[in-house]
């Protein structure tokens, strides 16, 4: 087949990311490339001759083994070569195939099918083999790396932050354990959606017309058919396998795709100078920008997120797929032919992020930094919702008024919330009370020290850890 230079690809697919993720697109060429569609064609229509035999009682385990071969070894050159005279890609396939059966096997080829049967059958093979031997793997690792950073970080404090403010004292492996759980839910449910593609062999409209025209059970034959390629029968069929299969599972992929370019913006934003809790690997030859050269630019999270941005609104044409007049149109032949190039820029999206958290570092004395001057204008304003807990408990029912007024004096007199509070002695007296209630160590001295507020920060993330790094080995 003719060749061409990278640099004279159309899509950033097959020319940066095919350099920058080789690995992975090496990968993905081998399940969801256009060789690999012919091939996997190639498969099905194999199948259905193992069926048709199968059903005759003549097929032998030498029969199978070359036919095994024939599709193995199906030129795609040669398949492109024919369709040039016939105009159909399936009809072009079926002539190759012909040509290299035995002449007594060859009436078989295609026989009782319609292109359909073959195409969303092998477009089903395809995605599953694609979920399976790249795009699950690829979210695994990135999930157990998300483990062990949330497992190692599980007691380092941070700062929360709501609307971009400082909030109330976290762990950093808890804020990461919300991407462990988040994304450990998805892959599984991506792994449940893979399993549970379908094909067909229901003919032209659907109904079996051809196939009970040649056997006496055509749902035996689409049976037998769609166990060599390891596939279920779409409970109902047009000339289309329902699309609703493949929807869910590319939905599930654009909800997993959303998860991790959250946790891209996240790590991006905790880089910024003013921040810097968490710092990407940045190697000795790197160069962060072409005028300042003292810059670390967090590239490879914006890349995530931006990949995200390209291919995350295709979530509608798999939408509009699903819609196809009576029993089938030609309106989704085009769109459809994408879904091989939104799967890759998801797994690019994996790759990269999957290089990020492997280099991901901590910065603790960051954190710590940010946390002991946590609160806005109010240092320790982090700990006025305890405060305020704490003095509701002991029976002031407008102890959030209180400890309002409270941080309004730290404001205004530039004083620490710790001190102010310590300023309105009955309130204190009341909170250090409640406190050694609890037994608290050191209860006077508890609103010095934020990183001792923080609930069950270091127990939830070391929790989701474990769980879900046994998830991901299938423990």
């Amino acid at each position: 087949m003719e060749t061409r230079t990278i640099f004279l690809n159309l899509s950033p697919l097959d020319h940066r990311y095919s350099l920058s993720e080789a690995a992975v697109f090496d990968k993905l060429s081998a399940v969801i490339s256009e060789q690999a569609a012919i091939v996997s064609c190639a498969r099905a229509e194999i199948a259905l001759v193992k069926a048709h035999l199968s059903v005759r009682g003549s097929l032998t385990p030498a029969i199978e083994a070359e036919l095994d071969q024939v599709a193995c070894t199906i030129d795609p050159s040669r398949v492109y070569a024919e369709e040039e005279k016939t105009k159909h890609n399936i009809r072009a396939l079926v002539n190759i195939l012909k040509d290299m059966v035995s002449p007594d096997v060859a009436p078989l080829v295609h026989l009782g099918a319609t292109s359909v049967d073959i195409l969303d059958t092998a477009l089903s093979v395809r995605i599953r083999d694609c979920m399976k031997t790249v795009i699950l793997p690829e979210l695994r690792e990135l999930e157990k790396k998300l483990c062990e950073i949330a497992a190692r970080e599980a007691a380092t404090p941070e700062v929360g932050r709501t609307h971009g403010q400082h909030a109330v004292p976290i762990t950093f492996g808890f804020a990461m354990a919300e991407y462990v759980s988040r994304l450990g839910k998805s892959i599984l449910e991506i792994e449940r959606r893979a399993d549970g593609l379908a094909g067909k062999l229901a003919g032209a409209v659907g109904a079996y017309n051809a196939t009970s025209m040649i056997v006496k059970d055509p749902e035996d034959l689409e049976k037998r058919y769609l166990d060599y390629l390891g596939l279920a029968p779409s409970e109902h069929s047009t000339q289309l396998v329902e699309p609703e299969y493949l929807l869910r599972l590319l939905l599930e992929c654009n909800v997993a795709f959303g998860i991790i370019a959250n946790l891209a913006d996240d790590l991006r934003n905790l880089q910024r100078s003013e921040v810097g809790e968490v710092f990407e690997y940045f190697s000795s030859t790197q160069v962060g920008s072409s005028t300042m050269p003292q810059k670390r630019n967090p590239w490879n999270s914006e890349h995530v997120k931006s990949l995200w941005k390209a291919f995350a609104p295709r979530v509608m044409t798999f939408f509009m797929d699903q819609i196809s007049e009576h029993q089938r149109d030609l309106t989704n032949s085009a769109s459809q032919r994408f879904v091989a190039d939104y799967l890759s820029g998801f797994t690019f999206a994996v790759a990269r992020m999957k290089s990020v958290v492997s280099g991901l570092q901590a910065d603790r004395e960051g954190m710590a930094r940010n946390l002991a001057e946590a609160g806005g204008k109010v240092k320790g304003g982090v700990l006025a919702e305890p405060a305020y807990i704490l003095l509701a408990e002991s029976g002031i029912s407008d102890g959030h008024e209180v400890i309002r007024k409270i941080t309004l004096d730290a404001e205004t007199n530039g004083i620490t919330f710790f001190e102010a509070l310590r300023k309105n002695a009955d309130a204190f007296a009341r909170i250090t009370a409640q406190l050694e209630k609890l037994g608290v160590a050191d209860a006077a001295g508890f609103f010095a020290n934020p990183e001792r507020y923080r609930g069950l920060a270091a127990e939830k993330a070391a929790r989701l850890a474990a769980k879900y790094s046994q998830l991901m080995e299938g423990k």
